[in-house]
């Protein structure tokens, strides 16, 4: 009796590689994750999307608090010894839901003032009434060196959705909300009162930068004091997506002249963020 021969084992399915990287070596574990995973979507085993959104729940881990908080400098804060009618303007001129609450010194923030809060005083024509220290949340502070996944996962257990950022020696550097950290994951989220900063780009030492890819050639070159041409593209985002010769993927770096660009955050679409690094 002739024996059948045994059938052809079949080849791993993408997940079953997917979690075959995490029994290797875990410095190369992620990026052959990576790997598989952008296999998957162009076998269309997931859509272009889910990946997008993938690979930012990835990088985030990857990110610090510096990265995406919003500098003191271009926060709305109001003052506790201000009386309502002198803060409701900026409040209603800003569009926020939220604003840190400062105290009588430079880095003293006091606690959160949620805008919803006033609506019930302005409705009931009490607002000359309002003491600010009775509306108060209690104010989150983390350092700028967190990591994004761990925020994140703070803002879901305590249900906050704004923190307090410091520097290494205390000191009031700005503010980052959990809006900040899920477009890391999703892309932009934009609204009616989303504006365009006064400047895109932020400085955390010497060498090092984070820039918006939407951040203008000619702001760019006046700020890094660069030659870099203005013909083909208004924005460092074209260049740098012209200097890889396609849709880069986070963590990926080029060199443009002096400086080394290593991409944040970007989807399927365009980049969205940039760390600048310049050469000594």
């Amino acid at each position: 009796m002739n024996q059948q021969p045994k059938p052809a084992e079949p080849d791993p399915s993408w997940l079953s590689r997917v979690l075959g990287q995490f029994k290797r070596d875990r410095s190369s574990a992620k990026q052959q994750l990576k790997t598989v995973l952008r296999e998957a979507e162009k076998d269309q085993v997931i859509d272009t999307e889910a990946l997008s959104i993938i690979e930012g729940a990835m990088q985030v881990s990857n990110m610090q608090v510096r990265d995406v908080m919003i500098p003191r400098s271009q926060l709305v804060t109001v003052s506790a010894s201000t009386s309502p009618k002198e803060f409701l303007p900026t409040i209603i001129e800003s569009g926020h839901s939220r604003f840190p609450v400062m105290g009588e010194g430079p880095d003293e923030v006091v606690g959160i003032l949620l805008a919803k809060d006033l609506l019930p005083l302005c409705l009931s024509g009490d607002i000359d009434q309002f003491q600010i220290k009775d509306h108060l949340r209690t104010v989150t502070t983390v350092p700028e060196s967190k990591m994004l996944n761990v925020l994140l996962r703070e803002f879901r257990t305590t249900h906050n959705h704004m923190a307090v950022v410091v520097d290494e020696y205390g000191h009031f550097g700005g503010a980052v909300t959990i809006e900040d950290v899920l477009e890391q994951i999703v892309g932009e989220i934009e609204d009616e009162y989303d504006v365009d900063d006064d400047s895109y780009i932020k400085k955390f030492d010497d060498d090092t930068f984070v820039v918006k890819a939407l951040t203008e050639v000619e702001e760019f070159n006046d700020y890094f004091k660069t030659g870099l041409s203005i013909d083909e593209f208004d924005t460092i985002g074209g260049i740098v997506l012209q200097s890889f010769g396609r849709m880069p993927k986070p963590d990926e770096t080029t060199k443009i002249g002096k400086l080394t660009f290593t991409v944040l955050n970007a989807d399927n679409r365009r980049i969205h963020l940039l760390r600048v690094t310049a050469d000594n």
